[in-house]
């Protein structure tokens, strides 16, 4: 709305003859409005202000219910038989004080060579095999060169912490001074920000490498943003597009990805590439120690009554002499070691991908005697075969009437062998042969008829 001092000023200069344009130009206005004002004269705006005034209330009212959506309030307030433009409601929303303050202006922070890494993790989607998984992405950079490393883990523990921390140092060739992370429990035992204490077993790891965690206030993750952003770039530019057979070949490609893609690129705040800044902040990087002791976790196990011990839902085999004995082991990032008694007594490849899966080393057991069974002749089969030809095709028969491998029959046919004279056995089995007959009831019965005579022979005078 123009003031009506320049209403004034714009009819006078045209009254004195002023061109439309120039009067325009003088004000910063259109010809179109210099020529309205000059056609009312010196006729008044109509203040409208008032009537915007006492519909506050009812703005106030529809701005809450419709969640802060101005076009909505407008909306229903055309519906109300109330027209009001969408600017001039927009300017009584700010001057009612209903939207959001605007954001303040924020500071940058630097760093010195040397001076700080940046630690975090965030929880990404991965096409494994065709399926999305949740897989958590940890990553490091150095706050001055930016120089990136990022790792994938099932789940993220102070064991996976250590794992990580340990590769990510011999990536960079050495760690600054301090690393910023949140406030997680991954690593601070209790307290917040200034106040957090670190847990006992990750500030020993700190001071085993001479660097120390700082954690950042709550609600303040601007001050760790040289980590935080890159997850972004990381789940737009890695992850886009990509598949992966296993966690070992997503985390082959992302070593592959810092080293080519991430590292090399030239950022604009750095003028330079990461690898380029990297080999500026190198000399101010304090140097890892000469020995790394490796990460793993102990448990003790006994071993159960099938021979493994479980770790992470799954079973790893041992020696069966040590069934019921107490082990301890050893669990690598990537392997589960067993000891006993102070000496390593088996070693596998740790599986993480899956759940309630036997791992079993060949030797570690041997086969059940339900196995062995299976396996070759039976004893009683043994036994029999070798004496005569007429047996052997007897036994062959009477194994294939059997079920299974015909165990009980044979050791029947056994006990008869053992249990009457060789020629009679072998003449009852020969005829039972010839006609077919595999009862061995009724072969028993012929043995005793054979047999009848020798055992029972009785002279004419002791008949009564």
């Amino acid at each position: 709305m123009i003031p009506d001092e320049i209403r004034k000023t714009i009819v006078a200069l045209h009254a004195k003859g002023t061109a439309l344009r120039v009067i325009g130009r003088m004000f910063g206005i259109s010809r179109n409005t210099v020529r309205d004002v000059v056609k009312r004269g010196h006729e008044e705006q109509p203040d409208q202000s008032g009537s915007c005034e006492e519909h506050q209330p009812l703005i106030a009212d529809e701005y809450r219910r419709c969640e802060g959506n101005v076009v909505r309030v407008q909306e229903e307030l055309k519906g109300r038989g109330i027209e009001m433009a969408y600017s001039t409601l927009t300017r009584i929303v700010r001057d009612m004080g209903l939207r959001e303050p605007r954001k303040k202006r924020a500071g940058a922070y630097t760093f010195a060579p040397g001076e700080e890494m940046q630690h975090d993790t965030s929880p990404h989607k991965v096409i494994f095999g065709g399926k999305p998984l949740t897989a958590q992405c940890a990553g490091l950079v150095l706050a001055y060169s930016r120089r990136l490393f990022i790792r994938y883990y099932p789940r993220f523990t102070r064991f996976e912490a250590k794992v990580f921390l340990t590769e990510a140092f011999r990536f960079m060739d050495g760690v600054c001074r301090r690393i910023v992370i949140d406030n997680t429990s991954v690593v601070v035992a209790h307290g917040s920000g200034p106040s957090a204490e670190m847990a006992p077993e990750m500030d020993a790891f700190a001071r085993l490498f001479g660097t120390c965690f700082v954690a950042h206030r709550v609600r303040h993750p601007d001050r760790k943003a040289r980590i935080e952003r890159p997850f972004a770039y990381v789940e737009k530019n890695f992850l886009a597009g990509r598949t992966f057979h296993d966690l070992s070949d997503l985390n082959e490609q992302a070593l592959d990805w810092c080293i080519r893609v991430a590292n090399a690129k030239p950022k604009r705040s750095l003028g330079m590439s990461p690898d380029e800044a990297y080999l500026m902040e190198k000399p101010y990087l304090r140097p890892l120690p000469a020995y790394i002791p490796p990460v793993y976790q102990t448990f003790e196990r006994v071993v159960d009554l099938e021979g493994f011990v479980n770790v992470d839902t799954n079973r790893y085999s041992v020696p069966e002499r040590l069934i019921g004995k107490r082990l301890e082991i050893h669990k690598h990032w990537d392997r589960i070691v067993v000891f006993f008694d102070r000496k390593q007594v088996a070693e596998h490849l740790r599986v993480m991908d899956k759940r309630d899966t036997r791992v079993i080393h060949p030797g570690h057991h041997s086969p059940m005697l339900r196995d062995r069974a299976h396996q070759g002749p039976s004893h009683e089969e043994t036994a029999l075969l070798g004496h005569s030809g007429v047996l052997d095709h007897y036994v062959a028969q009477l194994r294939k009437r059997s079920s299974g491998r015909g165990i009980l029959k044979l050791r029947r046919l056994l006990n008869l062998k053992q249990d009457y004279p060789a020629d009679a056995f072998l003449a009852a089995v020969a005829k039972a042969y010839a006609y077919g007959l595999y009862d061995l009831a009724r072969l028993e019965k012929m043995i005793i008829d054979h047999v009848a005579g020798d055992f029972f022979r009785l002279s004419p005078e002791e008949d009564p």
